[in-house]
């Protein structure tokens, strides 16, 4: 059984993080992914730094910037990754865009993320269709999930599309605007939760932006199965370093 499915069986509320590989030192990966896991995350996304992160708010960006800067690339991270199951047990991700795994070659990038054990792939700018056509029985191949995302502006129907299409979670994006942007969520967000909740979809579903402190985790979790901790941990990351991480986890699930 893929990790992230069976982590998805357990009967609690999920904490995934995301950061950015080679940031904010470029071997700085490993030691994060060992203390996220040692402070209780259940999941981590693993940023793949990229050139031209449009999804991304500017503390992701800046993140991908330093950490391109510092000497990050596709190779050197699998490098780094290559033992990482001696060490970390949790479902990890790999996040970013589509076209480095292009220029690597989609084949040759899912069987290196299965050698290693990557778990899935969330790549944003990757269309469905073309994932359906070109690309999922590859994943399927090399036992990836590919994650897809939804935003309060998808349709019913095209939220129902995914869902049929989809193993593992549904990354449910809670709002339109690019990520570290939101602060809080307003009556329109919580809406939005609750009409994703009572679609009744075969795959559970994990929020991600504007979650930055306990209650907001609070608040996205009450009709999702987990979410997700992007910018407000690179800040953290930023200001204090790995040696804040304990601290900064705890927060969250006091």
């Amino acid at each position: 059984m893929n990790r992230i499915t069976k982590k998805l069986s357990e009967d609690k509320k999920l904490l995934s993080i995301y950061f950015t590989a080679g940031y904010p030192q470029l071997e700085d990966t490993v030691e994060i992914l060992e203390s996220l896991e040692e402070n209780g995350v259940d999941m981590v996304e693993i940023g793949l730094p990229f050139s031209d992160p449009l999804a991304d708010g500017p503390t992701i960006q800046e993140s991908s910037t330093a950490a391109l800067k510092n000497g990050m690339n596709t190779d050197l991270l699998f490098e780094q990754l290559t033992n990482i199951r001696e060490r970390v047990s949790i479902p990890l991700i790999i996040m970013g865009y589509f076209n480095p795994v292009l220029q690597y070659g989609v084949e040759a990038f899912c069987a290196k993320c299965e050698e290693i054990g990557i778990d899935g792939l969330i790549l944003p700018d990757l269309p469905l269709a073309e994932y359906q056509e070109h690309y999922a029985s590859i994943f399927k191949r090399y036992n990836l999930i590919n994650v897809f995302l939804i935003t309060p502006q998808t349709s019913d129907e095209r939220i129902m599309e995914i869902d049929e299409n989809s193993e593992g979670f549904i990354y449910m994006v809670s709002s339109a605007s690019t990520t570290g942007k939101t602060s809080g969520f307003g009556q329109e967000q919580k809406d939005y939760f609750a009409r994703i909740a009572n679609m009744n979809l075969s795959n559970p579903q994990i929020v991600g932006f504007g979650i930055n402190n306990v209650e907001t985790f609070k608040s996205a979790t009450e009709f999702a199965s987990g979410a997700i901790i992007g910018s407000a941990f690179i800040k953290m990351l930023t200001s204090e370093g790995i040696q804040g991480i304990q601290t900064f986890i705890k927060s969250i699930l006091k």
